[in-house]
């Protein structure tokens, strides 16, 4: 299974060691490409917001695989645990097509063009986090989705079973703390 990251901006201390450690690490699972495209912003403090998500958004959409299935992280999709997430790529590996890719926005978030072509949005947390911090997130949880598969011991959550844990089945997907 081939997995894209799209980002807006490159990573920048203190974030940059820690993420090319995740992304490293997660690449010994999957085939692994991060995809870094220029901040809208142009390095410019005082950038309108509209402007900055619409440049940006070019340039995501230009380089969004083709056939791939479409995962935003965004504060208002859905959460996922990091069992579900290993859940998710096992049965799309299986059952769909062979490339997902996720896209991490920049400073104001994803436009709508993005958001509309995702076949999923995904949350991280109920609070909204910079964007080189979801990157690390995101890295890290594809790691560990990679060591949940192969039943690795980096995982000290509830144990991967192919489908979801009891616990995590009794939860409705809107209750709190059921983050990633």
């Amino acid at each position: 299974m081939k997995i894209t990251v799209i980002v807006v901006g490159r990573a920048t201390a203190p974030f940059k060691d820690a993420i090319l450690k995740y992304e490293t690490r997660a690449g010994r699972y999957w085939k692994f490409n991060v995809i870094e495209v220029a901040s809208g912003a142009g390095g410019r403090a005082k950038a309108h917001a509209d402007r900055v998500i619409e440049a940006e958004e070019a340039l995501l959409l230009a380089r969004l695989p083709e056939h791939a299935q479409i995962v935003t992280l965004t504060r208002t999709g859905q959460g996922m645990s990091s069992a579900n997430l290993a859940d998710y790529l096992q049965d799309h590996a299986l059952h769909s097509t062979a490339d997902v890719c996720f896209v991490v926005g920049g400073a104001f978030g994803l436009g709508a063009g993005i958001l509309e072509r995702a076949q999923r949005q995904w949350s991280l947390s109920d609070c909204t986090l910079p964007h080189e911090l979801a990157r690390l997130v995101l890295a890290e949880q594809l790691y560990r989705a990679g060591t949940i598969l192969k039943n690795e011991p980096y995982h000290k959550g509830p144990s991967f079973t192919g489908q979801r844990s009891r616990s995590e089945s009794q939860r409705s997907p809107s209750s709190k703390g059921h983050r990633a």
